[in-house]
């Protein structure tokens, strides 16, 4: 809802110049809408820190287009009366904009372009030097007007984000230590154990197994720096694991290696591993428990942590070059199942089906119940193809399994299951709409299968 000062000074402006004036900036915007698009987007594509933002083809389309729009509506004469229309478009452009990262310093950067080609044109214009400047100012004023309704948009997303980011850093922080700690201390023996059977008998050194890709490493990058944030013990678990990985294990490739420097090798690997292990207890010894940011039945994620989740992925993928995946998951008809069982047995096949789900995870995948009978499975550091083998085997483990009931009843019980990858679009609302779409065409197409929408 806009402001009164805004509504005001929106109307203020349009009242301080003539009708045929009005229509005469319009027609100037209108007719050169797509010369300033393209000249915004020529400037703004060869800034640094702009690149990352505009280079996906799809963004920058949809953009342009979009951009056009939004300077022929802020200028036309229709607009003195749509004031809470133009407020609600920039405050969902801010909105966007906070979500998906993108610096305000961009966004101003952006309108003062606008700005300089329209006095440019304006300028080279036939008009008299007192029209120039009248439609000068009131571009400009217009202009300036809707920035701050952007901003003030801005401005209160990031908070919300910053606020809820924070909560789920603590959340992960303190999610179930004890349990955590030693799932993590298994994990990592199992990767020491697996790189010791390798080194003796393998072969082909080249499989030796990367520290950053073992049930470990996913769950350290993904998870374990975020909860412990700031931490001094991250990042001497993450100086080892680079040390382990980028340095260590490629010179242990060479089978023609020394038996004493092969030696001296292996007990530098291990030395690593038993001090990221201690570092590892160090962070968990300083962690108290928190359950809040739960779903009470089942004990996954549930949606309070997502926007948080998902932006921190993307940020992740655009830096490493990687892709992760989202399975939305949907109990068939189940409805029908509490209608004929009761809600009981509902409940326990939700607490059910989780488990599976959670089965199927791996220590840096994120697991959350979105409500009702759909889950969300976010699958990281995988490609599509991977996704979607997953995606059926949880398909088929789920229509195999027997699911009892309080009753001591079993019954069979399916899921549909869209997909859908991190294709390098900045913001995670339009992945949400894809994997849902994917999720509508597997039960648009009868249901117990997976869909998947590139």
């Amino acid at each position: 809802m806009p402001t009164k000062s805004f509504s005001e000074e929106w109307q203020r402006t349009f009242d301080s110049i003539s009708q045929s004036q009005m229509h005469r900036i319009h027609e100037i915007a209108s007719e050169n809408a797509a010369y300033f698009a393209t000249k915004f987007y020529d400037v703004l594509i060869k800034d640094p820190q702009a690149q990352q933002y505009l280079s996906h083809e799809q963004v920058k389309n949809r953009l342009h287009n979009s951009l056009q729009e939004w300077i022929k509506q802020m200028c036309s004469p229709d607009s003195r009366e749509i004031a809470q229309t133009v407020y609600e478009r920039q405050a969902k452009v801010g909105e966007i904009h906070a979500r998906t990262g993108v610096p305000v310093s961009l966004v101003l950067k952006g309108a003062r372009l606008l700005k300089q080609e329209f006095a440019n044109v304006v300028f080279n214009s036939g008009y008299s030097l007192e029209n120039q400047l009248e439609y000068i100012r009131v571009f400009f004023q217009l202009l300036d007007l809707s920035m701050e309704a952007m901003c003030e948009a801005y401005a209160t997303s990031v908070d919300q984000k910053i606020r809820s980011s924070e909560a789920y850093r603590l959340f992960s922080l303190t999610e179930n230590v004890a349990t955590e700690r030693e799932r993590q201390r298994a994990a990592l023996l199992d990767w020491e154990s697996k790189f010791m059977f390798e080194t003796a008998i393998a072969a082909d050194k080249t499989r030796l197994p990367k520290i950053r890709e073992s049930e470990f490493g996913l769950w350290f990058r993904h998870k374990g720096m975020y909860a412990f944030q700031g931490a001094t013990e991250v990042d001497v678990i993450s100086e080892c694991m680079g040390r382990i990985d980028d340095y260590l294990l490629p010179k242990l490739i060479d089978n023609a290696l020394a038996p004493d420097i092969r030696s001296e090798l292996i007990y530098s690997i291990r030395e690593k591993a038993e001090n990221i292990l201690a570092q590892m207890n160090s962070l968990f010894a300083r962690s108290l428990e928190v359950e809040s940011g739960k779903d009470v039945l089942t004990g996954l994620l549930n949606r309070r942590f997502l926007p948080s989740i998902l932006s921190r992925e993307i940020e992740f993928c655009r830096q490493h070059g990687r892709s992760f995946s989202l399975l939305s998951i949907d109990v068939d008809h189940f409805k029908s199942i509490n209608d004929n069982y009761g809600h009981d047995s509902g409940d326990t096949i939700l607490v059910e089906i989780a488990n599976i789900i959670l089965a199927r995870s791996r220590g840096g995948d994120f697991v959350f119940r979105m409500g009702g009978e759909e889950f969300l499975l976010l699958l990281v550091d995988i490609s599509n193809d991977q996704a979607l083998k997953i995606a059926e085997r949880l398909r088929q483990t789920i229509e195999s399994a027997d699911f009892s009931l309080p009753n001591k009843a079993a019954i069979k019980v399916t899921v549909s299951i869209g997909v859908t990858s991190y294709n390098g679009h900045p913001d995670y609302q339009y992945l949400m709409r894809k994997v849902d779409r994917a999720l509508y065409e597997a039960k648009r197409l009868g249901r117990n299968q997976v869909c998947v929408l590139e």
